[in-house]
């Protein structure tokens, strides 16, 4: 759906973007990481063809940029970080001028724009003035705007920008529904935690550059080598660290206060036998867990260069 090939946009002596590669399918949620001015906003707006780039290749949805941008222009939604409103209209009035503007006549037009304030949850505010909209319901009714003409590409540029976390919460969960309903989804972002558990694919860009472009399960397996287990015992942990010690699959044991913190060798799964060692052993467990690995910690170990 989305592909570019060494994409590259230089202003001067600066690389805005600089030989950026992705492929995007159909349904696919990408997250875009990276600071401000590290070429999010340049690509996005390439991808939408307001933007030439100064030389490289991109296509969206099989059309090239160069040479078909209206027939790209038909199947994209793009949501810049700022745009702007009418403060005169309604709610509703805003959304049936941009949906006579997409060609949508009639009852048709309505219907879209009753059916779209109900996917994004501002039904209840269609005939309130755009002026009198939070900056969440904003944010929400720009996204309504891209949504009309049923586009089969998003290109949504910070769109938790300056929200407070309730409306990050609700914007992440839209673009849940959005991905269930077949959408291919690129949306950007400087913080890290506000898409590691909504994206199956991810890439961090960096002075222009893409450090990291994979499958959050790939960047996962990549990361940790090594699992490590949260384990607790009834009573005094020490017996319980002495016999997980002469397991073959244990790498590493040690006592962290209250529970045992066990390193598995490299590149085992499956670690089954562990709490039936214990439990035959005499030992009641109250604990067995595998650690978590947070995206965030995955990509500053990746952008280091440490994957042990």
């Amino acid at each position: 759906m989305i592909t570019t090939q060494d994409l590259t946009k230089v202003y001067g002596s600066l690389h805005a973007v600089k030989n950026l590669n992705i492929d995007l399918a159909e349904g696919d949620l990408f997250g875009f990481i990276g600071p401000n001015g590290s070429g999010k906003t340049t690509t996005m707006r390439i991808l939408a063809t307001l933007l030439q780039p100064t030389w490289g290749e991109a296509s969206v949805c099989g059309h090239s940029i160069y040479t078909h941008p209206k027939e790209i222009r038909r199947l994209i939604g793009y949501m810049p970080d700022f745009f702007g409103v009418y403060d005169d209209m309604k709610v509703i009035e805003y959304l049936e001028f941009f949906a006579a503007a997409y060609r949508i006549k009639g009852p048709a037009r309505r219907k879209v724009c009753d059916d779209t304030l109900e996917l994004v949850e501002l039904g209840y505010k269609r005939d309130a003035l755009v002026t009198s909209l939070s900056r969440g319901m904003t944010q929400r009714l720009g996204l309504a705007r891209v949504l009309l003409h049923d586009p089969k590409v998003l290109l949504l540029d910070e769109p938790a920008s300056g929200l407070d976390p309730r409306a990050r919460i609700e914007i992440r969960n839209l673009l849940k529904e959005l991905r269930k309903l077949g959408k291919t989804i690129m949306v950007s972002s400087h913080i890290l935690p506000e898409l590691a558990d909504i994206c199956n694919k991810v890439g961090i860009i960096e002075r222009g550059e893409l450090l990291v472009n994979a499958e959050v399960a790939d960047i996962m397996r990549q990361v940790r080598r090594r699992t490590l287990l949260h384990v607790a015992v009834v009573g005094d942990q020490s017996p319980a660290a002495k016999l997980l010690e002469q397991c073959k699959m244990v790498d590493r044991v040690e006592i962290a206060g209250d529970h045992i913190a066990v390193t598995l060798i490299e590149n085992v799964d499956d670690y089954s036998e562990l709490p039936t060692m214990l439990i035959d052993g005499g030992f009641k467990l109250k604990l067995f867990k595998e650690d978590e690995l947070n995206l965030e910690t995955a990509f500053m170990a990746l952008t280091k260069g440490i994957t042990s």
